[in-house]
Parts: C-alpha cells; structure tokens; sequence
C-alpha cells in the first residue's frame, strides 16, 4: 500500500509539473482572471478593456505566447500596428509555430501595406498546419481580397 500511494504522489506531482511547463512555453492560463477577462473584452470588441486586462497579464506572465497574440489582435484593431508588431513578434519568439501569431501578423502586414510579408507567414502557416487549416485558410484570403482591392 506504501508503494502505491508513493507512485501516486510521484504521478500527481508529474502531472503538475508537466502542466506547469505547459504554461511556461506559452499557453494560455484560463485560471488568470486578467487573461479571461482580457478575451471576454476581445468578444465585445472592446479593444481598450482588451489591452488593459491582457498587459495586466502579460506582467503577471511574461512568456505567454497567447497572451501576446491577442495583445497584438487589440492593438491592430486600435490601429496601432507598432504596439500588434511587437506583441504578435513576442508571441512567435515564444512559440515559433503559433499559428493564431502568424495569421493575425499576416493581417496587420496586409494592414500596414505589405502583402509580402503577409506571404511569408502564409508560406510558414502552410509548413505548420497545411493548405486546409482555419489560420491558412484565414489569411490567404485575406490576401486575396487585399490583392483584389489594388
């Protein structure tokens, strides 16, 4: 009986450990209230309360490669593409595959004039989750309307 509930403690305590890293690569943390109430204000598309709770956030959870992502999706809809570069940057320095970071940089690129850099990181969406993916199919539409429009 010794035995066995020495190898539960040592599996429990593996799991945590492995949630934990988890969360330390990047990944979302729906147990932080400024995270949740930051994607809630992204639903209502309210941008500002969407900054505010999510820089909250990323103080509290710096090597958050999601939060960072919908800071940059905030920021480029405030209009503020200095600020969604940075942060759409931070989240692919985190998580180079991130695909949700490469189809919303894409679409700031194509918002700051730059369908070739919009390419780029279609070209590395297609690498990282194929032609059939949502994030793929996302932006190269995208590009195609943009491209359309000129």
């Amino acid at each position: 009986m010794k035995k066995f509930l020495f190898a539960f403690v040592i599996l429990f305590s593996m799991t945590n450990v492995m949630a934990n890293l988890k969360e330390s690569k990047g990944y979302a943390n729906s147990n932080d209230p400024d995270f949740m109430a930051g994607k809630n204000a992204i639903e209502r598309k309210d941008w500002k309360s969407a900054v505010e709770s999510l820089s909250k956030s990323a103080k509290q959870t710096p090597d958050n490669a999601d939060t960072h992502t919908y800071l940059g999706y905030s920021y480029r809809h405030l209009g503020d593409l200095e600020n969604s570069f940075a942060h759409y940057n931070e989240a692919l320095k985190l998580d180079p595959n991130h695909k949700g970071a490469h189809e919303y940089i894409g679409q700031a690129y194509l918002k700051a004039g730059q369908p070739d850099k919009a390419a780029e990181h279609l070209a590395k969406l297609e690498k990282i989750c194929g032609k059939g993916c949502e994030e793929y199919q996302d932006l190269f539409r995208a590009i195609a309307t943009f491209n359309k429009a000129k």
